[in-house]
């Protein structure tokens, strides 16, 4: 049986890709360091070593490589949040998996890269709607898979409706913003407070699983 190689990149190709991810790298440093807004595409270019016009090639405006950006940081991080839950679930319950998720997410976002674009800068360069739609695509689809494993194995009662997911997504996106504003000293004792939110949170989902009583019900 004859094997398929996977195809080969061209020189040209690989460093067409190579210009890119230089281009997103220097665009990451300078809006964290000095904000979207006041970072300049000249800039960017100056950084990655590129002429302004191999930035055009790749991104339409200053806009387009944000959302390009931002699209990379959230693939990577829907990833290993995923992986993370995949490992977990294979050797504990899915509850203490999706707190272990909620504990790397946490941490994500208080990176000032992940946390300081994502929901500081992304917003504002974005506008609200596209920066939501951007967050939809991976949050969305994490969200509901931690969620069906939790009614699965009863840790809570189902169905898994839109409403709860959707609020999911909005708690989680807030927790974001509220780190991404902390400041770097305080981000761990206000991580723990988040943390406490989600634990109740949780343990009030549990409360109406199939055996257990819910408060002021026979």
């Amino acid at each position: 049986m004859l094997s398929v190689m996977p195809p080969v990149k061209s020189r040209r190709a690989e460093y067409t890709e190579s210009t890119r991810d230089a281009v997103l790298d220097s665009a990451a440093r300078l809006f964290v360091e000095h904000g979207y807004g006041a970072t300049s595409l000249d800039e960017v270019a100056a950084a990655a070593r590129v002429t302004k016009g191999a930035i055009y090639h790749h991104f339409a405006n200053k806009a387009a490589l944000m959302t390009a950006l931002i699209d990379r940081l959230e693939r990577d991080a829907h990833d290993r949040l995923q992986r993370r839950f995949v490992e977990l679930s294979a050797t504990t319950d899915p509850a203490t998996a999706g707190l272990a998720v909620i504990d790397e997410f946490l941490l994500m976002c208080s990176d000032p890269v992940y946390g300081g674009l994502v929901f500081r800068e992304a917003p504002i360069a974005l506008g609200w709607q596209a920066w939501r739609a951007c967050e939809e695509e991976y949050a969305i689809v994490l969200i509901e898979d931690v969620l069906h494993e939790l009614e699965r194995s009863g840790a809570i009662p189902g169905p898994v409706t839109g409403t709860l997911v959707t609020m999911v997504f909005g708690m989680l996106g807030t927790t974001g913003q509220i780190l991404a504003e902390t400041p770097e000293d305080e981000r761990p004792r206000v991580r723990d407070e988040l943390r406490s939110t989600y634990v109740a949170f949780l343990a009030g989902l549990a409360l109406g699983a199939p055996g257990r009583t819910l408060p002021n019900q026979q």
